[in-house]
């Protein structure tokens, strides 16, 4: 998680740099994940900004202060090894520079707080980006869809050929699904991205800090109003919120892995990847192709399940105010991005055999059911019936080891009329238009159904959703720009240029 940077990170009341649990430094194992120095830097330089403008610190002390912050800020840049983001190893940085006054900073402010609001700053910052991974995917699954309105495929459930359908039927369901989650990170944003800096410990403090200038400053949208909340509860369910998002992508994603890689066990897959970059050739087989790309897809999103599981495990049964949940890095963005964006890989590099698609329907008898259907339609047959017989006529076809297309309309009449004492009630040509795949797909009339108009309706109301779900990506991402440009000037303003 979070490539070399440990998950976690020092708890608001952990033991200091300096101090030691036996020959452990507890900060040279939790430094904090994501960009959380960089977020800490933030946050200081809202705090000066709102108690220079509240007058809680005296303007040039604040001028100082500011211009003492920045001098760090230089200093971390300039510096190869990464700063811990926790603020008591920081405050001696900052002390060095501007001599005792330094402390003020942290008026009104508690490590608690601090934690909480760098938490939220990697929550909402790996959200983004996770969120402009996976429309990326869902905009490759339409491209390929688009392609293949008309491609016939076998659909399985319990893993047996049941229906046909069209591949951008399938990759349509895909879409939509990811959808869901896009819809779910997208309010987990709206929930994480609220301001709990000021709450202090648990019960704010004496001074009046301004926490909704501090809000604006930092580019969140609203407050967690109660101060024990902001700290002690909300920290917990907003990880949470974000894990459980993206534990149900990672189940998802892993369903489509096996679906292309079940194909392989075929001497002619219909549905596999493009030879190069996503398959290796077999070290000792000459002739095999391995699904490298997919075997990765389906164990990288099997651990990510995982480690999304572990930010639930974390957090479970412990009282409020514990060490346990207090990462600076709740939920790293790491292996999510990874799988996103090999799924993007493994989209663009789908190859489907369009007739061998066919030829496995035809193969099968997956287009029995829409006999009963026709023969309710046709002729008044009541279903369960029609059912019967096409049950009867799949034994008997598969008994002589014909398809279901090779079986002779008197044979399929001698069953019917056999099982019924009635005629069979349809022709030759409509027994034969029934069974055909063709007809059965592309003659749905149900809404969400395969055919043609209804697949590019839901197509086209797809590609508005994502569209739409572009336009909220770059709001969101503008308005965090305007804060930290807000940010930046009026800290400057006060730093003295």
């Amino acid at each position: 998680m979070g490539g070399s940077t440990p998950p976690n990170s020092p708890a608001p009341d952990a033991t200091p740099a300096a101090a030691r649990t036996g020959a452990l430094d507890i900060n040279e194992v939790f430094r904090g994940g994501g960009r959380s120095v960089e977020f800490l830097d933030q946050i200081n330089k809202a705090s000066i900004v709102m108690l220079g403008e509240a007058g809680i610190v005296p303007h040039p002390v604040a001028g100082r202060i500011a211009s003492g912050i920045a001098q760090v800020i230089a200093k971390e840049r300039a510096s190869p090894r990464q700063r811990s983001a926790d603020y008591l190893d920081y405050e001696p940085r900052l002390t060095a520079v501007v001599g005792p006054d330094a402390s003020r900073l942290h008026t009104g402010r508690s490590r608690q707080d601090i934690a909480s609001a760098i938490a939220r700053m990697n929550l909402r910052d790996g959200l983004l980006k996770e969120l402009e991974a996976l429309v990326t995917a869902r905009e490759k699954l339409l491209a390929v869809a688009s392609r293949h309105t008309e491609t016939i495929i076998p659909a399985y459930t319990h893993g047996v050929q049941a229906q046909p359908t069209t591949f951008a039927h399938y990759l349509h369901a895909l879409a939509e699904a990811l959808g869901r989650e896009t819809e779910r990170m997208q309010q987990a944003y709206q929930r994480v991205n609220r301001n709990p800096l000021g709450a202090a410990a648990l019960a704010t403090s004496s001074f009046p800090i301004d926490r909704e200038r501090l809000a604006v400053l930092l580019g969140f949208e609203g407050l967690v109003e109660n101060a024990y909340d902001a700290n002690h509860l909300a920290p917990v369910d907003s990880a949470l919120d974000v894990a459980s998002a993206l534990a149900i992508a990672a189940v998802q994603i892993g369903q489509f892995a096996q679906d292309i890689h079940a194909q392989y066990s075929e001497p002619v897959p219909w549905f596999m990847l493009a030879t190069g970059e996503l398959t290796g050739v077999s070290s000792i087989m000459p002739q095999k192709r391995n699904p490298a790309a997919l075997e990765q897809l389906r164990a990288q999103s099997s651990i990510m399940l995982g480690e999304m599981q572990a930010v639930f495990l974390i957090a479970h049964n412990i009282r409020t105010g514990m060490f346990d949940y207090r990462c600076y890095d709740p939920v790293p963005c790491a292996r999510p991005l990874q799988v996103f964006k090999l799924l993007q890989q493994v989209v663009d590099g789908i190859v489907v055999n369009k007739a061998r698609a066919l030829a496995e329907v035809q193969a099968d008898y997956s287009t029995t059911t829409e006999i009963a259907d026709a023969l309710l339609q046709k002729a008044d047959v009541p279903f369960r019936i029609g059912h019967h017989f096409a049950s009867k006529l799949t034994d008997y076809g598969r008994a002589q080891g014909l398809k279901l297309h090779e079986i002779p309309h008197a044979e399929a009449a001698r069953i019917y009329e056999a099982g019924t004492k009635q005629a069979f009630p349809l022709s030759e040509t409509d027994f034969r238009n029934v069974i055909s795949a063709e007809h059965m797909v592309f003659g749905r009339r149900g809404i969400g159904g395969p055919q043609l108009a209804e697949v590019d309706r839901m197509l086209s109301n797809e590609r508005a959703s994502v569209a739409s779900d572009r336009a909220w990506l770059k709001d969101r991402s503008d308005y965090r720009a305007r804060a930290e440009a807000s940010l930046d000037q009026a800290f400057a303003v006060l730093a003295g240029g």
